[in-house]
């Protein structure tokens, strides 16, 4: 049972790396590639969509993390589980503190109604993204670690 557990929070939380490396590296290069309002428009859709599951799947990572740590405490590997876990609890609250407040601007805005700085905001919130998206591979990799 603890071995499904440690490959389905390792996949939960690879996946959930690949979205957040896929909207870093692959969505904002191309939201950022089209006019100003077809690209404020594409961020504030993007930040609604994901502002809606992206909280959900941090914290499902982090329980997830958190059960491993606990159910497999007397196993090899232990120590890279609750690495990766503490580094989970630090994503969520960059999210929190950084990355939230940004976005909930962010998906309320029109091409009509955007604050003259939406784009400083925007790329505020990438430079802190791009933080966060390096702290939770460092947590996959802790937990794949944790696996071998």
């Amino acid at each position: 049972m603890l071995s499904a557990l440690e490959v389905f929070t390792t996949v939960v939380v690879g996946v959930m790396v690949g979205v957040e490396f896929a909207v870093a590296f692959v969505m904002n290069r191309i939201l950022g590639a089209l006019p100003d309002d077809a690209s404020q428009t594409g961020h504030s859709h993007g930040g609604r969509m994901l502002g809606a599951i992206m909280p959900v799947w941090y914290i499902a990572s982090l329980v997830l993390a958190g059960i491993w740590a606990v159910a497999g405490r007397h196993h090899h590997g232990t120590g890279l589980v609750v690495t990766a876990a503490a580094l989970l609890i630090l994503s969520v609250i960059m999210s929190v503190l950084l990355l939230v407040p940004i976005n909930n601007r962010n998906k309320a805005w029109t091409p009509g109604n955007r604050p003259a700085d939406w784009k400083e905001q925007l790329n505020r919130w990438n430079r802190w993204h791009y933080a966060r998206v390096a702290v939770i591979i460092a947590a996959f990799a802790s937990l794949v670690a944790a696996l071998v």
